[in-house]
């Protein structure tokens, strides 16, 4: 049976079957990404902390909206070729489409790619400082390569692991590690299982902890099983008593008891945990976002105890290109404390000589540019300046205000390299400059440490999400508009019509993707 009106505009609505299809979808469509914008306006308005204005590469962005937009138009060009059956034609146009959504996904993966390797800490006083991290040449990995310097040092003496959450790769990590430091992790006393014995100086593996499971949880199900027949036996019993005649449960249950000498024999040992010893003690070192730090014990997030001295685990900077005050000027506020002396009073401004310079710095650019706006706006009629600057402007010193600064011209003047618009600062360029200081923060002052991904703040998760979405409907846009351009010929030469029908319904979701991201843009890279 032939389904009608597959190309043929119905009477009643004048549209066919996918053009009505896609109007119903892109409505739905609408729905998503306004719940979305509106999720963002919310949660802008309320946040408890500086939002972030303009931390997105505006260039990349700009470049993007107009690849888009050049898509729209070559779209409409495809489907124009097919109605003047102009097959030759529609290919270049829908070619250039394709590769237009290509060079999208392709600038917007360098953007993710910045930002995930960027990057953040918080302070204890509200200071957040942007950068790169230096190499820890204690903490090596399994390549050979050293870690970044924000891991965690512990002389170990002693683990003790949870046998049922035990996290595999740590396990393995921990014994590659006492390994590079020759050194032994052995049980830190016997350990007898049903039928088993594993005596004391047994080397920590894999395996090993997988036994123990093993036999844990059999034990557990076993004596949860013994438990609850001797519970009903006692139950029975209590119930069979004449004396408990008609009486109700909640009236029997305060006399109801196991007696533990009657189960004992059946009861099978349970080892929730087992503990190992380090000999000698050695250094060990652990992902900051993994372990809970402590002075003599430390616990990984498998509930692993790490018992041994905290090692100095300082947060080294290689190279700090943004210093942000606007969290310590808002709680400087709330307390009715001066901001400028409480920035003054920083950790940062106290030990760093380059990070002094610069706000000093930054307060002379500020003063100009207040006067600035004061000889360009002037007054209002209550002799108050009609524009200053923003907590921005005042507060946060960027990477390209550091270069500014290097340069020795003002704020705006400074001249910046067309790659370091899409990829940030080239450190080694501007290294024969000092551009950017470096920075160790002892490991007690730092409150959050992270790169620029959704766990880092909220404006960072909505913008991973959103910009992800957006970014899968063009991929799925760009696959769909490319079948009909490799996989097409067969339908064109069937029916012309039923192409360029097809291909109307996909240049519509594809107007869409582009009426998406001309709202991503502004708010997400300008405001």
């Amino acid at each position: 049976m032939e389904i009608p009106y597959i190309f043929t505009p119905r009477k009643d609505t004048g549209m066919c079957n996918s053009k009505i299809a896609i109007w119903l979808f892109l409505a739905s469509e609408v729905m998503l990404f306004g719940g979305f914008f509106s999720s963002y306006v919310y949660l802008r308005l309320g946040a408890d902390y500086p939002w972030p204005e303009r931390a997105l590469p505006v260039l990349p962005g700009l470049i993007n909206t107009f690849v888009l937009i050049f898509s729209s138009v070559t779209v409409v060009f495809a489907w124009a070729a097919l109605k003047l059956r102009k097959w030759g034609v529609f290919q270049i146009c829908m070619g250039i489409t394709i590769a237009c959504a290509a060079i999208f996904m392709g600038l917007k993966g360098i953007e993710y790619s910045v930002k995930w390797h960027h990057q953040a800490v918080r302070l204890t006083d509200y200071t957040i400082l942007e950068g790169h991290l230096d190499k820890d040449s204690k903490a090596i990995d399994a390549a050979g390569q050293p870690h970044e310097a924000d891991v965690i040092h512990v002389n170990a003496e002693k683990l003790t692991f949870s046998t049922v959450r035990f996290h595999k790769p740590w396990v393995e990590e921990i014994i590659r590690q006492a390994d590079a430091g020759k050194a032994a992790i052995t049980l830190a006393e016997e350990l007898s299982l049903q039928g088993q014995k594993f005596p004391q100086g047994t080397k920590l593996s894999v395996e090993l902890l997988e036994t123990i499971q093993k036999n844990h949880l059999t034990s557990r199900a076993n004596n949860s099983d013994v438990r609850t027949d001797a519970l009903r036996g006692e139950w029975v019993a209590a119930k069979a008593k004449p004396e408990n005649a008609g009486k109700r449960g909640w009236e029997l249950a305060p006399n109801i008891n196991i007696n533990p000498a009657k189960i004992e024999a059946r009861i099978m040992v349970e080892t929730p945990s087992v503990s190992f010893v380090v000999t000698p003690p050695t250094n060990l070192w652990f992902k900051h976002r993994d372990i809970k730090e402590g002075a003599e014990q430390s616990r990984l997030r498998d509930d692993t105890a790490v018992i041994g001295k905290l090692q100095d685990s300082p947060v080294a900077f290689h190279n700090l290109d943004a210093i942000d005050f606007r969290h310590v000027v808002m709680q400087a506020e709330k307390k009715g404390i001066d901001p400028v002396k409480a920035i003054e009073n920083t950790w940062l401004i106290k030990h760093s000589k380059e990070a002094k310079e610069a706000w000093e710095w930054n307060k002379a650019q500020t003063a100009k540019l207040e006067q600035h706006l004061l000889d360009k706006y002037g007054r209002d009629k209550n002799n108050q300046p009609k524009r200053v600057p923003t907590l921005t402007e005042r507060y946060r010193i960027g990477w390209k205000d550091f270069v500014a600064k290097a340069d020795g011209v003002d704020k705006g003047k400074e001249k910046i390299h067309t790659s370091e618009e899409f990829m940030g600062p080239n450190y080694e360029l501007r290294e024969p400059q000092h551009t950017f200081a470096h920075l160790h923060i002892p490991r007690e002052l730092v409150f959050l440490s992270g790169k620029f991904t959704p766990a880092w703040n909220t404006y960072y998760a909505i913008y991973f999400t959103m910009t992800f979405l957006h970014g899968l409907h063009v991929i799925g846009g760009a696959i769909v508009l490319g079948y009909y351009l490799f996989r097409g010929k067969k339908m064109y030469q069937s029916n012309p019509e039923w192409l360029a029908n097809r291909v109307e319904v996909g240049g519509l979701f594809w107007h869409f993707v582009d009426l998406v991201w001309i709202f991503l843009f502004p708010i997400l890279y300008l405001m």
